[in-house]
């Protein structure tokens, strides 16, 4: 079996071997030990019903399409910081923050302390009153974006920030088509269903009428890419003859969308949507230069950058900052900021409140008065509740130094991945920016035909059973999505990268064995 492990791997990697816990240890035909950092602090005693009672509620009275991750789901009792603990005690190093919303760390002191002050003073109101922290909140937010994305509509979710988005662009403009990335995830409600562009959240009836698909500049999986295309610590294995400051890549996706504004759109469209980075996709990374020359194109054809003065022009530029924003990618604050563009729309979710319901749109003053030509009001949005949080959330950002930390920490684990991938014939790619990462499962890096989902989920129960949570992403649930708390050190990571180490050398040996 040995000789057969041997020859699976790429390069000789190290035999490791159970991973020990506080409360478990696994036991693998391997030798050495991954110890899970220590946390001095204790959950509470769980009192609540058996976990098969749980179960039982689950199946009978709570919708079956939230499906839940794993054969045996987790029962989830406590979070403190980058760790959460299920209803016997044991615990788990958090790489998935809640599908990448919590930002700062579960329960973070300073945003627990903020809401139980403001839940004893005032929860609702509805934003027909002022109350100070409505104010309070708009001006910090705001102030951490440039000119002109100076106003903020806030909002309970994403999907509601995106409805948002498209119903503003679609009002200022007076246009209707919009543009997006095959790949993309905007949400499943029914107005942003139709810029979400996976299958897999297509329910078969009538959306996307107005929303036309570009290819996806991925310069992995795509037709073009090279090893010097993406904004990343790694590079994808694929080469190219690109000299310094030239993409072909680039200049091909390019090409394509070109292709799109002249075959698939009026000469008006209403905007041009994008996330910085894709996220459900698995961490999908575009050609450095990428949005920068397609912004200049929708420019073009009569669109203006916020950064000029806005005029009677047709397009619209937006930005979805739902899982790269507030200092996740490490070098900059916003995800678009990365790109070294200015979009005219940004929304924001997830992270915006660690985990407390809440969104925003930020757009310029001339775009946000065309929603107000008639009524519109969001009863929830801004409420004194929410923006005490949101506000106590930039605040640990800034004062836990999580941006810094993204980059630092974040960098560190992809170069650290990054030796697993040149050890492993079935890791195909290492990617992404701070402490937004994903690894693609392949079959083999020359054919980079995704692993089989069974065998990518054997490797993700193995890497939970050792103590690691991780997110599935991409079209075929080949990827392996780690976007944890901010607040992640450098010893967690190294015991994540031995857990998954060790969980590959197990799908080596389930491989060898049949």
């Amino acid at each position: 079996m040995a000789g057969a492990i041997g020859r699976l791997l790429r390069g000789r990697g190290r035999r490791l071997g159970s991973v020990a816990f506080r409360q478990q240890k696994w036991k693998t035909s391997l030798s050495t030990q991954a110890k899970m950092p220590p946390c001095d602090f204790v959950p509470e005693k769980y009192k609540s019903y058996s976990y098969e009672r749980m179960q039982k509620i689950r199946e009978q009275s709570i919708s079956p399409s939230l499906r839940m991750y794993y054969k045996k789901p987790l029962l989830l009792h406590q979070g403190h910081m980058q760790w959460l603990f299920d209803y016997k005690g044991q615990r788990y190093l958090d790489l998935f923050a809640g599908i990448v919303t919590v930002s700062v760390g579960h329960c973070h002191p300073k945003v627990t302390m903020a809401t139980q002050k403001q839940l004893a003073r005032l929860w609702h109101t509805t934003n027909i009153y002022m109350h100070p922290s409505i104010q309070e909140y708009a001006e910090k937010l705001t102030s951490l974006f440039p000119d002109p994305l100076k106003v903020v509509y806030l909002t309970n979710s994403g999907s509601e920030a995106n409805d948002l988005a498209m119903f503003m662009a679609r009002l200022y403009t007076r246009n209707f088509d919009f543009i997006c990335f095959r790949g993309a995830y905007h949400g499943g409600s029914p107005y942003a269903l139709g810029l979400t562009s996976i299958g897999l959240y297509k329910h078969g009836v009538a959306n996307g009428f107005g929303c036309s698909t570009t290819m996806l500049p991925d310069v992995f999986r795509g037709p073009w890419g090279g090893n010097h295309c993406r904004d990343s610590p790694v590079q994808t294995i694929r080469k190219c003859s690109c000299s310094e400051g030239v993409c072909h890549a680039n200049d091909q996706y390019i090409e394509q969308f070109k292709d799109t504004l002249n075959t698939s759109v009026p000469k008006t469209i209403a905007g041009f949507i994008a996330e910085p980075i894709q996220g459900v996709n698995g961490v999908v990374q575009y050609p450095r230069s990428f949005l920068k020359e397609a912004y200049q194109l929708v420019r073009e054809r009569g669109g203006v950058c916020v950064s000029d003065e806005v005029s009677s022009f047709d397009i619209r530029l937006l930005d979805f900052e739902v899982q790269t924003g507030f200092g996740r990618t490490g070098s900059h604050f916003w995800g678009f900021q990365t790109h070294d563009v200015v979009p005219d729309i940004v929304t924001l979710a997830k992270g915006i409140g660690n985990g407390f319901p809440m969104a925003a749109v930020v757009t310029t003053k001339e775009i946000a008065s065309s929603l107000a030509q008639n009524l519109h009001i969001n009863t929830f949005g801004g409420s004194p509740l929410a923006c005490v949080v949101g506000a106590a959330v930039l605040d640990a950002i800034e004062e836990d130094g999580l941006q810094k930390n993204s980059e630092d920490v974040g960098t560190y684990m992809l170069l650290e991945l990054a030796k697993l991938r040149h050890k492993f014939e079935i890791v195909g790619d290492v990617r992404g920016k701070g402490l937004m990462i994903g690894i693609e499962m392949v079959t083999d890096k020359d054919s980079r035909r995704p692993l089989p989902a069974e065998e990518v989920s054997q490797i993700w129960e193995d890497c939970k059973d050792m103590g690691i949570l991780i997110g599935r992403g991409g079209l075929y649930s080949q990827t392996f999505r780690i976007k944890p708390p901010m607040c992640v050190t450098k010893k967690d990571v190294d015991f994540a990268v031995e857990v998954f180490h060790t969980a590959l050398q197990r799908h080596m040996e389930r491989t060898a064995a049949k």
